[in-house]
């Protein structure tokens, strides 16, 4: 399925309350606190054991090691803050503000605020090419009809972009930390200079731990290694979810259940494909129940996917490297047509 199909053949509604119903009645909306405690001690401890590694391994060339593991503790790091966005830790704002800003600001170095306001319309509009700020065009283009009015660089970039994917998002991290200070330089972010304070430090600590442990040469390289595989393993999260889903009719989109099953996609697999992926390997039911706790999107899954096969509402599970392909596959799609004309013009 690709996001540059206009419609699908999916009803034109569905029953979204009823399946909400039956949700609620089952208490997979109910808050799992002893889970989250356990999940953040569990990142904090692994922070502070790389943290404490790298002290005892200074100027030693074995700390690059080290960099792919925090890019790992940076990325779990990264699911928990997403979790404390959608209220699934905390009900009440002053929490989880708190839990948002250790997570997001201070551990992380990105900006919460600016991210909730992304992904609240992200949520709202999955796969709407003018509301959802994930498909907009930018280094990438994901809809055919876009991809005619690329010029110059940018023409190239559509042209390869299938080729140039996996190799861009080794910047993935740098442009959230750069869009998280950008952001926070305008008004418009509650609380931005808390938010830009504890970026501060986050930055500064980073600084500190890495001139401290290491020369100068193995520092740039711990970053690069670090922020390029953190960025590597967030895009692999988050690419499988919604690229190549189709675009829905006014009619479809204003329906709640078909405007977020229709255009996500679960990746399969064990505990194991759902730690490594955070939970979002159930988007669908991620997206039909957002303040869901993590622990429980396994449980619903069966329940939403027979609601779904009854009001024969299409249900897109597929493996991670097929999501991955289906993804590169319609990267490649869309920039097939200035492929072409690239050929005539080139004689």
């Amino acid at each position: 399925m690709s996001v540059s199909v206009r419609s699908s053949n999916a009803p034109a509604s569905s029953g979204y309350a009823e399946l909400a119903r039956e949700i609620r009645s089952l208490g997979l909306q109910r808050r799992r606190p002893g889970f989250y405690t356990v999940l953040l001690i569990a990142n904090l401890m692994a922070l502070g054991g790389v943290i404490t590694a790298m002290a005892l391994l200074r100027d030693s060339w074995w700390l690059m090691l080290l960099a792919v593991a925090l890019a790992i503790v940076s990325a779990q790091i990264g699911f928990f803050g997403h979790d404390v966005g959608h209220h699934q830790i905390a009900r009440k704002r002053v929490p989880t503000t708190l839990l948002g800003l250790l997570n997001a600001n201070l551990l992380n170095g990105l900006s919460y605020g600016w991210w909730i306001d992304k992904h609240n319309a992200h949520h709202a509009h999955p796969n709407d090419l003018e509301a959802d700020p994930d498909v907009l065009p930018g280094i990438l283009v994901f809809d055919a009809a876009q991809a005619p009015a690329r010029k110059g660089a940018a023409a190239w970039l559509t042209r390869h972009q299938a080729w140039l994917f996996f190799p861009l998002l080794l910047l993935e991290a740098l442009n959230l930390h750069v869009s998280s200070v950008r952001s926070l330089l305008k008004p418009g972010i509650r609380a931005r200079a808390t938010e830009l304070a504890l970026l501060g430090v986050h930055l500064g600590g980073y600084a500190v731990l890495l001139v401290t442990t290491m020369t100068w040469l193995q520092a740039g390289v711990f970053v690069v290694i670090h922020q390029g595989l953190l960025g590597v393993y967030l895009g692999c999260s988050f690419a499988p979810n919604h690229k190549g889903m189709p675009i829905l009719t006014a009619e479809q989109a204003a329906d709640p259940l078909l405007r977020q099953v229709l255009t996500s996609r679960n990746v399969r697999g064990g505990p194991f494909v759902d730690f490594v992926l955070g939970g979002l390997n159930y988007q669908i039911e991620h997206h039909l129940f957002p303040s869901m706790p993590r622990p429980n999107l396994r449980v619903a899954q069966p329940v939403v996917r027979r609601f779904c096969a009854s009001h024969q509402v299409p249900y897109v599970e597929a493996s991670a490297f097929a999501s991955y392909g289906a993804v590169i596959r319609h990267l490649r799609d869309v920039g097939a047509e200035l492929r072409r004309a690239r050929k005539i013009a080139a004689g």
